[in-house]
């Protein structure tokens, strides 16, 4: 017990400015003797109280008269609380007016050292979306439903115990073909019947509710793309080579714009026999975003496509192809500003690729660890890093890389809760990565976690916590591995809802686009 109050000391010292308390759902987890800040929460505040602080006080105060002592208290309460709610106003008038910056609008020039805690928030909250896509994947392959969703698209975020994104509305899965060869990135169940023998769930796309937009400051559409769950092994099974993407019929009217064969090859495969990838993603992407600009007509509008690893590299090349084909421009013309935030991502093209990428108007903030090994592939010798002339006579070869956008660098030995590991799962962790963004403020300053976000997710899939948290590795599972008791006493899975496949108007809106069947 001496050593669990000794620990929450010194934890209190990283935390000098005390917390508003949140309620974590941490129910798949057992009660450790050492207190973490209160979790608060990244999803947009909407719910308000009505105004009527001081007619309450009021009543109150007439029930306590014979009480001077609790009728101040009651007093301070509203006071404090008519004090909270109207910063909160002034939080969401600064995110609704600030988001074209946030966005990317001026290259996050002046916003990344110091950290803007608004756009801190931001990319927190955008990285819990593309860590709901590992959260809610299937990867069991004692499933029948082992490559899917584990969840419906209806109450996806609902579903998910340590999400708390009601805000915004899934509006359709995303399904890719696991006939390519990447062996470390789809999974299959070794059940004779599945759900489908050659699809796996990539993710998602949501829209920010009627509410929401108006904290917002604009409709939001976000593209949520799942990356690798936990081995490294797909770096290898990418390393192949650079082709250009126009060979692939996505557009490019320069034919040296090339990016990573295996990258485009799973964005634009289909297998028509299967009824959930008888499209390719790309198809769908495209069609779904196509549709819900003209779902809103009028409003303001955003396109924020986020993903962590592999799935950061899609999130680029969805960016692009949206861009390209002018996805992105609504019926009067008007162009929808599109922005990545990506997380622990690959390269994924060429010096061309990024060049036609700016020359878009694609805006790229890409957030990294720098003992990450997977930002730095594939193009380990020839990349953006190396000699401006050494670059132009390598431009040719097949592995010739560079980055895009904005890289902010974050360093887990700057943070006092994590081990100096060099475990490359654990640098690549997203859980991890949202939890040194919580504590980043710039360059050489002291890491100091800003909200509170509870250290313990880092846990959730990796062991990276120092030991002295007594927070167990790897903690987050599904209650009996998601097995329940029958009525006859057998344990058993147990069937799942009808999984949604496209939507019937997909036709309508792929010739639309142009993508005649």
């Amino acid at each position: 017990m001496a050593m669990a109050i000794s620990i929450s000391s010194t934890a209190s010292l990283l935390f000098p400015r005390a917390q508003k308390k949140v309620s974590a759902n941490l129910s798949q987890t057992s009660s450790y003797p050492v207190s973490f800040p209160a979790q608060k929460s990244h999803s947009l505040e909407l719910s308000t109280k009505p105004p009527a602080a001081a007619a309450a006080a009021e009543h109150i105060c007439k029930v306590t008269t014979n009480s001077n002592i609790t009728t101040t208290t009651t007093a301070e309460n509203e006071a404090e609380r008519t004090k909270n709610n109207i910063e909160e106003q002034t939080e969401r008038r600064r995110l609704s007016e600030a988001w074209p910056e946030l966005h990317g609008q001026d290259d996050w020039v002046g916003l990344l050292d110091p950290m803007d805690p608004l756009l801190r928030s931001e990319l927190i909250r955008y990285g819990e979306m593309a860590q709901a896509c590992y959260d809610a994947f299937d990867f069991d392959p004692f499933s029948k439903y082992c490559g899917s969703c584990r969840f419906t698209r209806r109450n996806f975020f609902e579903s998910l115990a340590m999400m708390t994104h009601h805000d915004y509305d899934v509006s359709r899965y995303l399904y890719a073909t696991s006939n390519i060869n990447l062996p470390n990135f789809f999974k299959k169940s070794r059940w004779p019947k599945v759900w489908s023998k050659n699809a796996n769930w990539i993710g998602y796309v949501a829209v920010s509710t009627d509410e929401a937009s108006k904290t917002l400051g604009r409709r939001d559409i976000t593209i949520a793309w799942r990356g690798t769950v936990t081995r490294l092994e797909w770096i290898a099974d990418m390393m192949d080579f650079l082709k250009p993407i126009s060979g692939n019929k996505i557009p490019c009217p320069d034919p040296s714009v090339k990016v990573e064969s295996g990258f485009v090859d799973l964005y634009t495969d289909k297998d028509e026999t299967c009824r959930f990838c008888k499209y390719s993603v790309r198809e769908q992407i495209l069609s779904e975003v196509k549709r819900l600009i003209e779902m809103y007509p009028g409003e303001e509008m955003s396109i924020t496509i986020t993903g962590h690893s592999l799935g950061a590299a899609l999130a680029i090349l969805s960016a692009y192809d949206i861009a390209e084909t002018g996805i992105n421009i609504s019926g009067n013309g008007r162009v929808v500003p599109l922005s990545v935030l990506s997380f622990s991502g690959p390269r994924v093209g060429n010096v061309r690729f990024r060049e036609r990428l700016e020359a878009l108007g694609v805006k790229v903030l890409r957030v990294v660890n720098v003992h990450d090994v997977v930002p730095k592939s594939p193009g380990l010798v020839f990349n953006e890093n190396a000699a401006p002339m050494l670059m132009k006579i390598a431009e040719g070869l097949p592995w010739c890389y560079s980055h895009v956008g904005v890289e902010l660098e974050l360093d887990h030995k700057k943070s006092p809760f994590l081990k100096p590991s060099n475990d490359p799962v654990c640098s690549h962790n997203l859980e991890a990565l949202l939890h040194l963004l919580d504590g980043y403020h710039g360059k050489g300053q002291r890491f100091v976690l800003s909200s509170g976000r509870d250290p313990a997710l880092v846990n959730k899939a990796c062991d990276f916590l120092k030991d002295h948290y007594l927070v167990p590795p790897f903690w987050r599972q599904d209650q009996n591995k998601g097995m329940i008791r029958g009525n006859d006493g057998r344990w058993v899975q147990p069937e799942r809802p009808k999984l949604d496949d496209h939507p019937s108007d997909m036709h309508h809106y792929l010739n639309y686009i142009g993508l005649h069947l």
